[in-house]
C-alpha cells in the first residue's frame, strides 16, 4: 500500500474526569526517505509528546517543562535514553536488512516501526499494555498480552513469531515490562503533569457554509481535551439523519477541533429557530449555537455580487479547514487493534518525529 510521511501533532490530553491514561513510544526506521533521519523515537504520555530522539541530531530532549522533574530526581535520565536510543538505533539498521530479505526487496524506500505502551485506569486501578511492529507501513508481528504470544498477519513473520513465542524469558520480560515497569513510569508522568494533563478548555463554535445549496457545517475549535462530541439537535432531541460528524483533529496549538455537517435541503424556514449546534465536552461542560441565517459564514455571492453577513471571516475560515483537511489528509495513524481484529500498523510522523516497528527483538524499551 501506499505510506505518506505528513506533519501530525501528536496531542491530546485527559480531562479531570477518571480516565484511561497512557504512555507510548513510536520508533522508525527508514532508509532513503528525503529530509528525514533514518531513526525517530517519540514518547506521549496521554497523546502529549514528552521525548524526542532522532539519528540527526544524536539528542535526547524533554518537550514539556514539567518533564524536568523527572532529571531533577533521576540525574541519569537523560544520558541513559540517549545511550538507549543510540542502542536501538543500531539494531534498527539491521532490522530494515532482516525485513527486506524477508520480503524480497533490494533497495528504495524503507521503514521499519515499533510502538509499544501502556494505559492505567486512575479510577479503577485496570493496566493493559501493547506492542506492534510493521514493515513498509504494513503489520508485521502484534503481541497478545492476554494469551501472552504474538499474531503474525503476514507469512513473513511466521518465522520470528515461533522464535518469540518459544523464547520464555523475552515473553516473561515483555509482559512484566508492559504491566508493571511502564505502568509506574505512567503514574510518574502523569503525577508530574497533572497541572497541565487535567485543563478543560472550551472551544469556539462557527455555522459555515460554502454555497446556499451546500450542508452547514458546525464547526468547533480550540477544546481541550479531546474527549468531546459535537452534534445537532431539533428542539432538544439529537438529529442522526441529515447529518454527517467529521473526525476530531489536532489543532498546531494543542487544542482540538472536530465539525458537523447538516443537509438543510428539507428544512422548512420557520422551523429554523429550532435547531441548535450543541458542543459537549467530557465532564458536561456544553456550548450551545441556535441556527440563524445571520451566524452563517460563507464565500459565496449574492445576486448584486457582493457577499453576504459573514463573508469575509467565513472566507478566512473556509481557507483554514481546507488547509487543515490537506493536511490531516495526508496523515497516516497508527491505531490499535480493536478486540479480535488486527489493523493495519501504519507509519505516524510528526514534526518531532515517528513510528517504527522492528523484526528481531529489542531489550531497549524505555524504563
Amino acid at each position: 500500500m501506499q505510506l505518506f510521511l505528513a506533519l501530525c501533532f501528536l496531542l491530546g490530553i485527559p480531562s479531570g474526569a477518571p480516565e484511561i491514561h497512557s504512555l507510548k513510544y513510536f520508533l522508525t526506521a527508514s532508509t532513503q526517505v528525503p529530509n528525514f533521519p533514518e531513526y525517530v523515537e517519540v514518547g506521549l504520555v496521554d497523546e502529549h509528546q514528552i521525548t524526542h530522539f532522532d539519528s540527526n541530531t544524536q539528542r535526547f530532549v524533554l518537550k514539556q517543562d514539567w518533564m524536568n522533574q523527572v532529571t531533577e530526581e533521576l540525574s541519569t535520565y537523560s544520558e541513559r535514553e540517549t545511550q538507549r536510543n543510540l542502542a536501538t538505533q543500531q539494531s534498527f539498521k539491521g532490522n530494515i536488512e532482516i525485513a527486506k530479505e524477508r520480503f524480497n526487496q533490494t533497495g528504495g524506500l524503507h521503514l521499519v516501526q515499533y510502538m509499544y505502551g501502556c494505559e492505567w485506569d486512575d479510577e479503577t486501578g485496570e493496566v493493559n499494555g501493547y506492542e506492534q511492529f510493521g514493515f513498509d507501513g504494513e503489520d508485521f508481528l502484534i503481541y497478545d498480552l492476554k494469551t501472552e504470544t504474538y499474531i503474525a498477519p503476514v507469512q513473513q513473520a511466521v518465522p520470528t513469531k515461533h522464535n518469540w513465542d518459544n523464547d520464555k524469558a523475552l515473553i516473561a520480560y515483555t509482559k512484566n515490562y508492559l504491566t508493571t515497569d511502564c505502568v509506574d513510569w505512567l503514574k510518574k508522568y502523569v503525577e508530574f503533569g497533572r497541572s497541565s494533563l487535567m485543563r478543560k478548555d472550551l472551544p469556539s463554535v462557527s455555522l459555515l457554509q460554502k454555497t446556499p445549496s451546500s450542508p452547514l457545517t458546525c464547526h468547533a475549535t480550540g477544546f481541550y481535551p479531546d474527549r468531546a462530541d459535537l452534534f445537532w439537535k431539533k428542539d432538544e432531541e439529537e438529529l442522526h439523519e441529515d447529518v454527517v460528524k467529521g473526525e476530531i483533529l489536532p489543532n498546531h496549538d494543542g487544542s482540538f477541533q472536530m465539525s458537523v455537517d447538516l443537509d438543510l435541503s428539507g428544512l422548512k424556514d420557520e422551523d429554523w429557530g429550532r435547531y441548535s449546534c450543541v458542543f459537549h465536552l467530557a465532564g458536561g461542560q456544553e456550548v450551545s449555537k441556535r441556527l440563524d441565517k445571520r451566524d452563517i459564514r460563507t464565500n459565496w455571492k449574492t445576486n448584486d455580487g457582493g457577499f453576504p453577513t459573514g463573508a469575509a471571516a467565513g472566507g478566512v475560515v473556509a481557507a483554514l479547514l481546507l488547509l487543515t483537511g490537506c493536511i490531516m489528509g495526508l496523515i497516516v495513524c497508527l491505531k490499535k487493534p480493536p478486540q479480535g481484529k488486527v489493523e493495519t500498523l501504519l507509519v505516524q510522523v510528526s514534526s518531532f518525529g515517528c513510528s517504527s516497528s522492528v523484526i528481531s527483538p529489542l531489550p531497549f524499551r524505555h524504563k
